[in-house]
Order: structure tokens, then C-alpha cells, then sequence
């Protein structure tokens, strides 16, 4: 398999995020730093005179030196159920005490299914922030041993991790094909202890569609709905994937253009144009374009497809939510549905959010 590339991962959706609820359920040992800090969205950072009464304070997760036979291991319950094309073993600023080797296994927990009864266990425990100082109880590692995380699927082998200075700090790591998922639930183990900053699963959301009604209305080009990037001019100020996370933003990000593409091929009905936050560099206007394509994401990036508009320009104005909607003459324009947008600002700026509120398409699969 050939190596991930930073441009390749650019695109998917980190699945292990918090900011789609990922949290941890069990971690062995969480001495030097929780192990909730893995999920964080923002980069990590190191504060050279931060310390706490354990030690040296990390940006991560850092288990004790082992003095015992055995490894450290976390489970985490994914914020999306999704297949995983890369993982990214984030080893920032451990540069001593980062962990030397890392394996990945991966379980689909079914909603109402004996094991996801048992993790419920833990998420009853977990919390945003555990403290540091601690590591699992008796009563803790038993549940654990109840769910045989160690027979999951490996979907990363065991293997070296880069120490966290910037040249090596990025393991990306592939999953063979064979073994993308769907996922809901990640067991990390480290050999045999030490620190990781961050750990991402990036690939795509898999939504079970033949459940959601025709009727439903929803947001079409949600990430929780599969939505995705599919290429971008610029994100200098924050990623395109931005705009279609959950809630409103409490940062800026996103500028100039981007393509999406639809969790489901469906009718877009209602749109909504969010700038908050952005009060001195929103963008003067913007143009929705809707298109129907069955082709490779990469012949996108050839611009030759045909677009049709589905918001012509509009005036926008600084940290507000717009919403318009879709004039019906513009929806006979692709009465089968679409299953990409491209947003357009003019002439530059920035949008937190954009919501697509729509039906998907009766009897159509995802594309």
C-alpha cells in the first residue's frame, strides 16, 4: 500500500473527533496526562513551564512508565460510525517520552447489542475531563476484560511511531481496504507505554439511509450525514470541513471556494448561510451551485462540470445566519436530485457554517 499523504487525509472526515462526540470509555493508565486529550480538535500545543503535581504537563495522553509485564491500551467509541482509510498517530512534542510502537483494533457495535450494553457502563463513567494521577480500577479493568477488545480486528500491525518533533511527529498510517469498516469502536494500543498527542480516524461517515424516510427533512451535507470535502482553493484561515460541523462555530474558518458532496443524492429545499463571528472579513456575497456527478472526485478538480444554479448571488452580512430558499423553477433545473455543491464567495472571506435542508432522493443510492 502506498504511504498516506497530508493532501489525501485533507479531505476525509476525522471520525475520532470530539467535536462529533468520540469519546474515551477505558484507558489503563492515565498518570501523566488523560487520555481524553487524543480526541481534541485543535493542534496540540507545548507550554515549556506548565507543570502539575505529577510531572511535566502534556497536550495528550501519557501513560507510567511500565514496571509491570503488559501495555497501556485506551478504548474509544467513535463520534461517527464510518469506514477508516488513515490513522493518524499524532506523537507532537513527545520527543523522550513518546510511545515506541502503536497497534489499532476496531469492533462495530450495533445500538441495542450486548456489548454496546457493556460500554455503556463506561460512557456512564466518562467524563470531558479526567484527572491526571490515575489509572483504571479493578472493578474498571474487569468490565474491560468482558469485551475481548483484544480479539477486535487489527486494522493498523504493530508499528514504530515517530517521535513528536515536526519532521516525525505525523504517523499516517493506511487500513488496508479489506478492513476500512464500518467501525464504531477503536481499541489503541501502546507498547509499551508513554505519550501520544493525538489520535485521528480519517475517512468517511456511513449512514444507514434505507431507514431515513423520504419525508425527513434534514441536512443533506452534514459530515453526521456524510457529507464531505471534495477539493477547496484556500484554507489558510480555517478547513472548508468546517462548514458543515455541527452547531454554530465558536471560531472562524473557511474562505473562497469549496465542492461538496452529499451524504445521499437528494433535493435541496432550504439553505442556510452562517457567518458568524466573521464581522470585519465576511464575504460581500456568495453563489450555491448544485450538480449531479457519478465520476471520481479527482476529475472534479478538472472544472468541466456543468453546474446549475441553486442560490444565485446574494448579499451577505457580517456574523449572521442567512437562510433562503430554493425557488422552485430552480429545483426543475435537476428534478433527479444532486449529489454535489460548490459555494462560491465573492470576492474572498469567510463562512462558518452552510446547512443544505433537503429530502433525499426516493429510491436513489448513495453515490
Amino acid at each position: 500500500m502506498t504511504p498516506p499523504t497530508p493532501q489525501e487525509v485533507a479531505t476525509m472526515t476525522d471520525l475520532a473527533s470530539a467535536t462529533f462526540g468520540a469519546r474515551i470509555l477505558f484507558a489503563t493508565d492515565e498518570w501523566f496526562a488523560p487520555a481524553s486529550d487524543l480526541l481534541r480538535p485543535e493542534s496540540p500545543v507545548f507550554i515549556a513551564d506548565k507543570f502539575t503535581s505529577y510531572g511535566k504537563w502534556m497536550d495528550g495522553w501519557e501513560s507510567r512508565r511500565k514496571r509491570t509485564p503488559g501495555h497501556d491500551w485506551c478504548i474509544i467509541k467513535l463520534g461517527l460510525r464510518g469506514a477508516i482509510d488513515v490513522v493518524d498517530v499524532d506523537t507532537a512534542f513527545f520527543t523522550g517520552n513518546n510511545a515506541p510502537q502503536v497497534s489499532v483494533q476496531a469492533a462495530h457495535f450495533p445500538q441495542g447489542g450486548e456489548a454496546d450494553k457493556l460500554l455503556q457502563l463506561f460512557t456512564a463513567k466518562a467524563t470531558a475531563e479526567r484527572p491526571v494521577g490515575v489509572c483504571a480500577t479493578h472493578l474498571e479493568l474487569e468490565l474491560a476484560e468482558q469485551l475481548n477488545s483484544q480479539e477486535w480486528t487489527e486494522i493498523v500491525p504493530f508499528t514504530k511511531l515517530g517521535a513528536g518533533y515536526p519532521e516525525t511527529r505525523h504517523n499516517l498510517l493506511r487500513v488496508p481496504p479489506s478492513k476500512r469498516g464500518p467501525w464504531t469502536h477503536l481499541r489503541i494500543n501502546m507498547f509499551p507505554d508513554g505519550g501520544i498527542a493525538r489520535l485521528r480516524a480519517f475517512g468517511e461517515v456511513v449512514m444507514d439511509w434505507a431507514s431515513v424516510p423520504t419525508s425527513k427533512l434534514l441536512d443533506l451535507v452534514s459530515v453526521e450525514n456524510g457529507g464531505r470535502v471534495v477539493v477547496f482553493n484556500d484554507a489558510h484561515y480555517g478547513h472548508p470541513r468546517n462548514l458543515m460541523a455541527p452547531g454554530r462555530s465558536k471560531t472562524m474558518a473557511g474562505k473562497d471556494w469549496v465542492i461538496l458532496k452529499l451524504g445521499h443524492l437528494g433535493i435541496i429545499q432550504q439553505i442556510e448561510v452562517d457567518t458568524n463571528h466573521f464581522k470585519g472579513n465576511f464575504p460581500e456575497s456568495c453563489v450555491v451551485y448544485g450538480a449531479r456527478f457519478y465520476g471520481k472526485d479527482e476529475l472534479l478538480k478538472a472544472g468541466t462540470l456543468k453546474w446549475e444554479v441553486l442560490l444565485p448571488r446574494v448579499k451577505l452580512e457580517a456574523h449572521k445566519q442567512h437562510y433562503f430558499s430554493v425557488a422552485d423553477n430552480t429545483v426543475t433545473l435537476i428534478p433527479a436530485g444532486v449529489n454535489y455543491v460548490k459555494l462560491e464567495m465573492f470576492p474572498d472571506g469567510g463562512i462558518s457554517r452552510l446547512r443544505l435542508l433537503g429530502y433525499k432522493k426516493d429510491g436513489a443510492a448513495r453515490l
